[in-house]
């Protein structure tokens, strides 16, 4: 008995060994290993991202102190048309219609559930977990492109003027120059090197919408929808994850975004995949 459970455990290690060293050596087949950047952890501001409220009045969510408890794997840049085409030939992901004939431009009108498609596609085909990014990673990636639209100071006696300030605010947002899709970098580079953020396309994020009360320093989240997810790029917006068309719907008032795209995260290879082999082999030499 102890004999097969020797056997059994090495060929559990064996078979987990082999992908371990496929993850670690072999670099994502679909995008070129320069175009993933990886971030150290750093302490940042974040701009707690939904609708806030205290005393039933709106304000601002909470501006808090961050920190990534581990490196950051990003792209470099967003995907690409080219990139999500192999998706779709593939059969795995929709196709969408909003394409100017350019392969080398980053993917439109796509909403998040078509991204979250590519990315557990892609996840699959290279053995390396891809996903979207949360809110808070894009802030940290996007340093500082990502801008913190806190509004202007207004009597808290009088939530109209909340409103107003905050509709005024998102009305007289400029607009991109450009609205088609332009080349990779074309928006420039920021200082982590990553291209294209706050350009003219908009990125989904896995972050969903809440609306939360402030008392004191206590955060009561009221409600958590996650039909809806934001989006960030010049400014932050609200998005209903099967929009594909910013013009046609979402949650943000005033300037809508200009095109919805999408960036990954790229898990740390071989992590989750290299502890279950330790394991194994600890479980082995105990036996």
């Amino acid at each position: 008995m102890l004999m097969l459970m020797k056997i059994k455990i090495a060929m559990l290690a064996g078979a987990l060994a082999a992908p371990a060293l496929a993850t670690v050596l072999t670099p994502p087949t679909q995008v070129d290993p320069e175009g993933i950047s990886r971030l150290a952890p750093a302490s940042f501001s974040y701009r707690a991202a939904g609708d806030f409220s205290r005393s039933g009045k709106p304000v601002e969510g909470p501006l808090r102190r961050l920190g990534l408890p581990a490196d950051l794997f990003v792209m470099k840049r967003q995907v690409t048309v080219a990139e999500y085409d192999r998706c779709v030939e593939e059969g795995a992901c929709p196709r969408v219609g909003f394409q100017s004939g350019r392969r080398d431009v980053p993917i439109v009108g796509v909403s998040w559930h078509d991204a979250s498609t590519y990315a557990a596609w892609i996840s699959l085909k290279t053995g390396v977990t891809h996903r979207l990014p949360t809110d808070e990673e894009w802030t940290f990636a996007a340093a500082e492109k990502a801008r913190d639209e806190a509004l202007p100071v207004v009597d808290p006696a009088d939530p109209a003027q909340a409103w107003i300030a905050r509709y005024e605010a998102e009305s007289n947002r400029s607009k991109p120059a450009e609205t088609a899709p332009q080349p990779g970098g074309t928006f420039g580079t920021n200082s982590k090197g990553l291209d294209d953020l706050a350009g003219n396309i908009w990125e989904w994020t896995n972050t969903c919408f809440i609306r939360a009360s402030l008392e004191g320093n206590r955060e009561q989240v009221t409600n958590t929808n996650c039909g809806v997810r934001v989006v960030e790029g010049a400014h932050r917006a609200y998005m209903t994850d099967f929009v594909r068309d910013p013009k046609s719907g979402g949650c943000a008032a005033g300037v809508p975004p200009t095109n919805l795209g999408f960036r990954l995260i790229v898990e740390r290879p071989g992590a989750a995949v290299a502890d279950a082999f330790r394991k194994a082999v600890k479980l082995l030499r105990r036996a």
